[in-house]
């Protein structure tokens, strides 16, 4: 199934229109082996890497173990990734189950804290805990200080612009491990083909990646750094654009 990847990059290198991809990875609060291997994967690619960091429970270990890591940039993942609605619906911390005021006023201090521990390396953007968000809170988000939403799915038109993510390496619904291969390969060909200029994002989670995982990041990066179809690039300078 690799093969309509590289048709797909093949067919945007002919029309001189290469693809921007960018990397997300969901969850990150402190060290462990597993943001480790995250991170060694990033450096051998030369690929740069964004944690979603959960601003509660997180602190200055996280930040000096990313201090040795250049290709890596923190957005922010809500405030403590809890979920408050009632089990009737899907989860969500950013919804209107709680008042409007608390939730931007949580918002508004994760924003600070990651700016507080991480400095350049921190970019404003929201990346909502399950990707999910209600819509009225979006226009309140400029005066909490963030400049982008990356949610999951083609991006909308809304009052701040989105930097999403299109292909989840893991497989939520069945074995929550990594998703098969051939899966993966069509749906970042479907994006390829479907998303036009915007960026491209992938989205891992680090903490619950298993061997099939792992081996995907490999198996695309190994595929795609030194393709003329396609650029890898890093938030901050999608954020510019």
């Amino acid at each position: 199934m690799s093969d309509i990847v590289l048709k797909a990059l093949e067919d945007r290198a002919a029309r001189g229109r290469p693809a921007r991809l960018w990397w997300r990875d969901d969850d990150a609060t402190e060290p462990t082996p597993e943001l480790d291997l995250l991170l060694e994967c990033a450096a051998r690619h030369a690929v740069p890497i964004t944690l979603a960091v959960i601003p509660q429970t997180t602190g200055m270990p996280l930040a000096r173990r990313l201090d040795t890591s250049p290709l890596s940039n923190v957005a922010v993942h809500g405030w403590a990734h809890a979920n408050h609605a009632p089990s009737s619906e899907k989860k969500q911390e950013l919804g209107m189950h709680r008042a409007e005021a608390v939730v931007i006023r949580e918002l508004e201090e994760g924003c600070r804290k990651l700016a507080e521990l991480h400095g350049p390396r921190m970019v404003p953007v929201l990346v909502p805990p399950w990707n999910r968000i209600t819509p009225t809170l979006l226009p309140k988000l400029a005066e909490a200080g963030f400049r982008a939403v990356s949610v999951f799915g083609p991006a909308k038109s809304g009052p701040l612009p989105q930097i999403n993510t299109h292909v989840d390496l893991i497989d939520w619904r069945g074995t929550r491990g990594g998703r098969s291969i051939d899966v993966l390969m069509a749906d970042l060909a479907a994006a390829l083909a479907a998303e036009g200029d915007s960026p491209i994002g992938i989205l891992s989670h680090h903490l619950v990646h298993d061997d099939a995982a792992w081996s995907f990041l490999d198996h695309l990066f190994d595929m795609t750094r030194n393709h003329p179809g396609c650029i890898w690039t890093g938030l901050p300078d999608l954020l510019q654009s």
